[in-house]
């Protein structure tokens, strides 16, 4: 039961999420950027602006539908990064062993011990705020837990009889590593990567809240926290709506994230039982 309500919330959210970044010039009421009047600066929640109006006047509703395809664009193009360079180094590392191995674990015991966020905070100060710069940030910090999967599924999967099978008929090691080892490490790789996903969406809005992710006018959960926060008591609706659209979103992530382990590790279902 615990199972079925974890996949079936988690995954409305996200598919709710993933509507409304997909939909969001249909659906947004104003221009995000542009349709901007300060006659209506600050407006609180009301028929004509449902989630009420920020100090530039503009729709927070369609500020927050817009900033939905920048979160989810981070998200899923930052955990695609991460997969790769992670699953790549561990598959490589468990299957190879050796130097490879330790050079491997010792690169991914430095990214572990430093703080990610940190480590992007450093990146974007080098290459700047803006989107791109935050994809290579975001994609370059959190490939070490996707290593460190790959790499103990690698070793405990290579001394199996299929795999020894495919030496003795002459396959090379990059054909047995992709073709016999990671089709069998798919489960694992897609829990990790929907787990960090949420981390990833959490990541670009603290960047954003610190000025040194996607930068205003253009619509980001996290910079429009940091723009209402000098208003939190006198107009609250300006942090509550995108801190609720950051919370729904990251819990849908990690709920489904959730679900996903237990249906696809059935030793993790058995645990929990």
């Amino acid at each position: 039961m615990k199972l079925r309500a974890n996949l079936l919330i988690g995954g409305a959210l996200v598919a709710v999420a993933a509507v409304v970044a997909v939909l969001a010039p249909w659906i947004a009421l104003y221009d995000p950027v542009l349709d901007a009047n300060l006659m209506n600066a600050e407006m609180p929640p009301g028929a004509e602006f449902i989630f009420g109006t920020d100090g530039q006047g503009r729709d927070i509703y369609s500020r927050i539908v817009h900033g939905a395809r920048i979160s989810l664009t981070v998200g899923v193009v930052s955990q695609i990064a991460n997969s790769i360079i992670g699953v790549t180094l561990g598959l490589t590392a468990g299957y190879w062993g050796g130097w490879w191995d330790d050079f491997v674990g010792l690169v991914t015991n430095l990214m572990l011990a430093i703080p990610s966020l940190i480590f992007a905070l450093a990146i974007m100060a080098i290459l700047g705020p803006g989107l791109t710069s935050l994809l290579i940030a975001l994609g370059l910090t959190n490939w070490s837990y996707s290593c460190r999967i790959a790499r103990a599924q690698v070793l405990s999967l290579k001394s199996q009889g299929y795999v020894q099978a495919a030496r003795i008929l002459g396959y090379g090691d990059f054909r047995i590593m992709f073709t016999q080892l990671l089709p069998n490490m798919v489960g694992p790789i897609i829990v990790i990567a929907t787990l960090g996903m949420g981390a990833a969406i959490l990541a670009e809005a603290s960047l954003s809240f610190l000025g040194l992710g996607i930068r205003p006018p253009f619509p980001s959960w996290g910079s429009m926290l940091s723009e209402a926060r000098d208003q939190i008591t006198t107009a609250p609706w300006l942090s509550v709506f995108p801190g609720l659209a950051i919370f729904l979103t990251v819990l849908g992530l990690n709920l489904l994230g959730d679900g996903l382990r237990d249906i696809l590790d059935p030793q993790s279902r058995e645990r929990r039982a």
